[in-house]
Formats: C-alpha cells, structure tokens, sequence
C-alpha cells in the first residue's frame, strides 16, 4: 500500500467508523399506528408504557424508541391518510399496525364501516408506503368486539373475516403477525368460564383493561424483539 493509499484510508476510517458506531448506538423507532386502543396505550397502565416498563426490567429500554399514533374511531384510510405525518416524517425503524375494530364495529354502532374489499386495498396500500421506505412492519388482528367464547358476540363473523384478511396480507407479504385475535380467544376460552362478555381482557368488550394492556405488550414483545 502506497502512502497515500494509507492516508486515505486512515481518512475514511477517521469519518465512517463515528458514523457506524452512531447508527449502532441509536435506538430502534418502533411506532404503533392504530385507534383508541393505541391512543390509550401511551396513557398510565396502556400496553406501550408496559412494553416500554418490560424494556427497563430487561435493561434495553435504551435500544428502544416507543411511539404511540393512535387516534380513537380510526379506520384503516384514517391510518392511510394520516400516515405522511404520523409516521413517516417521524423516519421509524419498526412501524407496527394494529387496526381494524372500529372497520367493522361502526357498521352497526355508526352506520358506517369499511368494506372488505376496500379495507384490503387500503391496508395494501399503506405497506407499500412503508416498504418503499425501507421501515419493517408487522401486522396486529382486532382482538375482540366482545370476549364471549362460544361466539355469540354479535361481531364475531366479521372480526373473524377481518382477521384472517390481515393473516392473509401478512402471508402474501412475508410480514410478521400479531394474532391478538387468535390469542385472546385462547385466553379467553382458559380464563373465562362464565363466558361474560367484558372484564376479562377489556373493560367494554374492546378497550383493555389492565390485564388486557399487560397481555398485548406480552404479545407484542414476542414478535418485535425478533424484528
């Protein structure tokens, strides 16, 4: 190696090596995009501050940025419309999308709702955006419109076909998946024997309680530390 040579690697080496150990150094941004349950999430007790109270007891809370963009009664082109501000502008590492309650609860309690096709196509193309940008995503089912287990809460064929349309999307895209769906039924059917339909992981039959943020961050955990 020539002098010069040496010189200009010992220059790049003086610059880039900072930089690497900077961008080691900084922590994942993971966002959590979603409706009330995401927007309480961040408040006392709510499942982000429990991740968040996990992290520190693990000592890596540190590695870690956790950032609530929940707004109560969104939809999934609520999220689409809002996601330039909410989210990329905020450049995340980790964007995790929990939707879909309020597509398919406000069709009978509003008159409104989303279709499944247009939810699909929404959904769709909210990842697109945020595969362009290089952000790792995962997926979250609606948990629950009501927590009875034999399936008489009056939304559950909807929130089933809603659920497996994300199961579907996470496939079709190789993306992680959060199956709250699938896990609080399971929960459900060990811990709720009176088959009541609230108060065992939410306190209206949809929002969480403190066993239910608990149980959501417990979840979330699994998949995000893999990401």
């Amino acid at each position: 190696m020539t002098m010069n040579r040496f010189f200009r690697y010992l220059k790049l080496s003086f610059f880039t090596l900072p930089l690497l150990a900077a961008q080691q150094d900084k922590p994942i941004r993971v966002i959590f995009f979603g409706d009330s349950i995401t927007q309480a999430g961040v408040r006392p007790g709510g499942y982000i501050v429990k991740l968040g109270e996990m992290l520190e007891k693990q000592n890596l809370k540190s590695r870690y940025e956790l950032i609530g963009a929940g707004i109560g009664g969104n939809k999934i082109y609520d999220l689409y419309l809002r996601m330039e501000e909410d989210v990329l502008s905020k450049k995340p590492d980790v964007v995790i999308i929990y939707i879909g309650v309020n597509d398919v609860w406000h069709k009978s309690s509003h008159g409104t709702g989303t279709d499944p096709d247009k939810f699909v196509k929404f959904y769709e193309a909210i990842l697109k955006k945020l595969q362009a940008a290089n952000i790792r995503v995962a997926l979250c089912t609606p948990a629950a419109i009501g927590e009875r287990t034999d399936f008489s809460n009056q939304q559950d064929g909807d929130l089933n076909q809603y659920s497996q349309m994300i199961r579907n999307l996470a496939k079709k895209n190789g993306l992680p998946l959060i199956d709250l769906r699938k896990a609080f039924l399971e929960y459900n059917l060990k811990n709720n024997p009176n088959n009541d339909e609230k108060n065992i992981l939410t306190t209206d039959r949809v929002h969480l309680n403190e066993v239910g943020n608990q149980f959501v961050a417990d979840e979330m955990w699994k998949v995000l530390k893999g990401m």
